[in-house]
């Protein structure tokens, strides 16, 4: 009896298995009836993966930032061991260290112009995060585009074809479509993805944004607090 349930089993794991394949081949089949202009968009697809995981992990690693630092940098600075706080700004890797290092070179002159220089930095390095994150932008309006173009381009033909048909049957004409809207979809899916990439990362920088200015503020308050 054991043998036959296990029997049971086994066949219907074969069965699953050989349906989960079925899909995955109609799934490629469905995208290949798309057309040529296919081909761009999954072009377009892999730039998108592309740029989202190279800026995600440039952003992820501008944001590591020590919840400790300014309070280090303040004790140094207060204590007047401005060489200490430059060293520990230096050898520290991210937008808001920089920021602050260049600040402390600027120690002695007016607070403007500290906080000019540390502004410029500050702009510096939130261009270095927002570099190539337009492309996910772009991706994301002109994806659906390209998926709109074939579906009409596709259409055009689909009924140039159907002229020289008499009374094409309703099935035949549902079928045809259906193919043809395959671009739009697949345009639609991948802009709809891009936008979503690009506006995660937009968010991230901005956060790294606040927290570079919320050490700007600290930092002018530091240098106006009388030392021990």
């Amino acid at each position: 009896m054991f043998d036959i349930f296990l029997q049971v089993d086994t066949l219907g794991r074969s069965i699953s298995a050989a349906s989960e394949v079925t899909k995955t081949e109609s799934v490629w089949s469905m995208l290949g009836k798309g057309g040529p202009l296919m081909i761009p968009l999954f072009i377009l697809f892999a730039l998108a993966v592309f740029f989202f995981i190279e800026r995600l992990l440039v952003i992820k690693k501008a944001s590591k930032v020590d919840d400790n630092f300014m309070n280090i940098i303040k004790d140094h600075i207060i204590n007047g061991n401005v060489s200490a706080a430059r060293s520990l700004a230096k050898n520290t890797n991210n937008p808001v260290a920089k920021m602050i290092d260049k600040g402390i070179q600027r120690i002695g002159k007016p607070i403007d112009a500290i906080e000019k220089s540390m502004e410029n930095v500050g702009k510096l390095e939130l261009y270095k995060m927002d570099k190539n994150l337009g492309i996910l932008a772009v991706i994301a309006r002109i994806a659906p585009l390209f998926g709109f173009v074939g579906t009409i381009v596709g259409l055009v033909i689909l009924l140039k074809d159907f002229a020289t048909i008499s009374n094409p049957s309703i099935s035949q004409i549902a079928d045809a479509m259906y193919i043809k809207l395959i671009t739009s979809a697949t345009g639609l899916i991948i802009g709809m993805l891009a936008y979503l990439g690009y506006s995660y990362l937009d968010t991230q920088i901005n956060r790294v944004s606040n927290r570079m200015e919320v050490a700007n503020s600290e930092f002018i308050d530091i240098l106006q607090e009388p030392t021990r």
